[in-house]
């Protein structure tokens, strides 16, 4: 390169042709024409060509033909504007064999710079010589391939991952976000941009739930740069962020700080709503475990702990005595067919409290189910007055739902004796002495005894003969008189059905509650209804304004095809349906089904009447007439039999007759028996009169002394 640096030393221009050798870049000396005067070592490596070849060629044939215009940019920025240092160029060079590598080119004087400066394209005069710089750049290509692949890598990580990215410098500049960071916080791409964190801050600030403690830990955090924290963020619409932050670090210098934000509201949806199943299996089990010894009703024993209790105690040989108690309340069903299930509930808690409170802590108190309860004592002195005590305790008036109610009950009482009786043995004395108590009269205990035993045996007997009475023939119709004073004759005859059994009569009272008690009410019934139609369709027949009255139970009245079948056998019989009087209690109004009220509304449209019998004995009041699909009440002979020499002041049974009146209901008397309650209710203005002071229930064959002995009675009135 001696030649290319002018005239010198010889010995200096060899040291410095060595040194350009020992460049790692190819460095060309160019003509102002471009056209190569030397090449270094490097130069031929990296090109292809031995160095003397260099010699004399166009710079060009060495640049690729898409870069031949850059290189000549670079050498005219030189030549006119060498003040400004032209930057390195990015060309594809051409190597010998005319293969193309990525290079990178530079340019500088390698004499004066006062030279006319030359075009792209032009030939360059002759002027300074200038000095071309390359070096191959296939490496750098390769690792700029490898970032770029790196950072797509990241992008793409932090773009799927489901957390939100921030990245704060430590300027106080945001360094970088993803898009999900934008997603959760709601926020808008350009406040990212802002020159410091501050916006992006104060719009996440606004959506948390608690922004004083927010803030604290972020002012915590700047304090101390290498701290790292991890905590739960909760937002003010219900979300919850776990909120994770470490410092960012180049090397060993912290240069900012890396904040992730995790949605974990689903998680935490999840775990409370798995603590809450948890809570609520604990719930249950508390209850299943509850219910296996308890009573979920009124917090007594069940019937599972009494039966063990009973076992245990009748095998503990130490025990001297064993008592059952065993009760139910009388007529209960009443006061949930009345006053609903609610008030039903509520009397049977009031009583579990009462019996609770009866008996020692050391003895069991349970409920079997429904209405029923029994109690076991053990070793104690006088099970006799404990029974009493819970029939009198019991038996005191309770408020509920704001009616005033008198708890009956009938109990039995069966002890351990000197034979050894097994736990079903004992518990079913104490039944039977429970049923004996209630046909008894209710509302008392009886202590069992064998003979007992005898009169169940008789009642199942009696059963099994009431399925076969209608069959056999055995039920029969007593027709009673009911008399109008005002018209001074008989208006009605009441059908009462009679058992004969084996040439005995059975009472009613103990028939009739059996047959409602197995449903064979329903078939008497039918027998009774049908009889006394043929037998009183030619009384009938003789004035309309006759009527026969037949009792009806709910039972009956519980069958769909009731009233098509009472039409159907007033057709069959020749009786009118105006001159049927259907006789129903107070409580049919209040079964919960209503195709009772259907039925008897049915048979009124068909011209027959309602009458509501035994009225005042139930629980509803004068004020609920107006509501029942009734044409009659019948005052029951238990307000009746008050009236004993007719002086008496009686409130209540004016009272009766007023409000019937006054909703367009007459009004029957029953029990009547002697002149002076004749006369009392007459004065009353009670439209018709029923008792054995008119006539007994005769039976058909008999009708005819009934009306007269009943018209008798009336003449006597009257001639009073």
């Amino acid at each position: 390169m001696t030649g290319i640096l002018g005239h010198g030393d010889n010995v200096a221009s060899q040291t410095f042709g060595a040194v350009l050798d020992a460049s790692p870049d190819a460095l060309l000396a160019l003509n102002a024409d471009g056209t190569v005067l030397a090449a270094n070592a490097a130069a031929s490596r990296l090109f292809g060509l031995q160095q003397h070849a260099f010699s004399g060629l166009d710079h060009r044939l060495l640049v690729a033909e898409e870069s031949r215009d850059e290189v000549a940019n670079l050498l005219h920025q030189l030549l006119t504007r060498p003040e400004e240092h032209p930057t390195p160029r990015d060309i594809m060079a051409l190597r010998a064999d005319g293969t193309e590598f990525p290079a990178e080119v530079a340019a500088a004087f390698l004499g004066s710079a006062e030279a006319p400066g030359i075009r792209p394209g032009d030939a360059a005069p002759s002027g300074p010589q200038l000095l071309l710089s390359a070096r191959g750049t296939a490496h750098r290509k390769a690792a700029d391939a490898n970032l770029r692949e790196a950072l797509s890598l990241l992008t793409a990580t932090l773009e799927s991952t489901a957390d939100g990215i921030l990245v704060i410098g430590n300027d106080g500049r945001v360094a970088g976000f993803n898009d999900q960071f934008l997603t959760m916080w709601s926020l808008p791409p350009e406040v990212m941009e802002a020159d410091s964190d501050e916006p992006a801050v104060r719009l996440v600030v606004g959506q948390v739930a608690d922004p004083v403690g927010f803030t604290a830990r972020l002012g915590e955090l700047q304090e101390d740069p290498a701290a790292e924290s991890h905590d739960v963020v909760e937002l003010s619409d219900g979300r919850t962020f776990e909120r994770y932050s470490r410092p960012q670090r180049v090397g060993e210098q912290i240069v900012g700080r890396v904040w992730s934000f995790r949605d974990v509201t689903p998680r935490r949806k999840a775990q409370e709503q798995a603590h809450q199943a948890m809570m609520d299996l604990a719930v249950q089990a508390e209850k299943l475990r509850t219910m296996a010894f308890q009573d979920p009703l009124t917090g007594l024993a069940n019937r599972a702990v009494f039966n063990d209790a009973l076992a245990e105690a009748l095998q503990e040989p130490r025990l001297m005595t064993v008592d059952v108690l065993l009760l139910d309340l009388d007529d209960f069903k009443e006061v949930n067919d009345i006053l609903g299930h609610q008030a039903g509930d509520d009397m049977l808690i009031e009583v579990a409290r009462r019996l609770r409170g009866c008996v020692a802590a050391a003895d069991v108190v349970a409920r079997l189910g429904g209405d029923e309860f029994v109690v076991l004592l053990t070793a104690c002195p006088d099970a006799d007055a404990i029974a009493a005590c819970i029939v009198r305790c019991l038996h005191v008036p309770v408020t509920i739902g704001g009616t005033v109610l008198r708890p009956s009950l009938s109990l039995g009482l069966a002890s351990l004796g000197q034979d050894s009786v097994g736990p079903s043995e004992l518990l079913r004395h104490a039944d039977i002495a429970m049923y004996a108590a209630k046909a008894a009269g209710k509302n008392r205990f009886l202590r069992f005894h064998p003979d007992m035993m005898q009169a169940l045996v008789q009642r199942t007997h009696m059963e099994s003969g009431l399925r076969l009475a209608v069959p056999r023939g055995e039920i029969t119709v007593d027709f009673q008189p009911i008399v109008s004073h005002r018209m001074g004759q008989v208006v009605q005859l009441e059908a009462l059905a009679r058992w004969d059994r084996g040439g005995e009569r059975v009472p009613p009272s103990i028939f009739i509650p059996l047959a409602e008690r197995t449903g064979l009410i329903s078939e008497i019934g039918a027998e009774v209804m049908a009889t006394g139609m043929v037998q009183l369709a030619r009384w009938l027949s003789e004035d309309p304004s006759r009527s026969l009255a037949v009792n009806v139970s709910g039972v009956q009245l519980q069958e769909p095809d009731f009233a098509q079948t009472v039409l159907r056998l007033a057709e069959a019989s020749g009786v009118a349906p105006y001159q049927l009087v259907l006789e129903v209690t107070e409580s049919v109004f209040f079964d919960a089904d209503c195709s009772l009220i259907q039925q008897l509304s049915m048979l009124r449209d068909a011209g027959s009447r309602v009458a509501l019998d035994d009225f005042g004995t139930g629980y509803s009041s004068l004020g609920r007439l107006q509501d029942l699909p009734v044409d009659t009440v019948k005052i029951d002979r238990t307000f009746v039999s008050m009236v004993r020499t007719g002086n008496e002041r009686l409130p209540i049974l004016s009272s009766m007759i007023n409000m019937a009146h006054s909703l367009g209901l007459t009004v029957t008397a029953e029990g009547i028996e002697t002149v002076a309650q004749a006369d009392y209710l007459a004065a009353l203005e009670c439209d018709s009169l029923q008792g054995y002071l008119f006539s007994l229930p005769e039976p058909g064959d008999r009708l005819g002394q009934a009306l007269h002995h009943a018209e008798e009675a009336l003449n006597a009135l009257k001639g009073r």
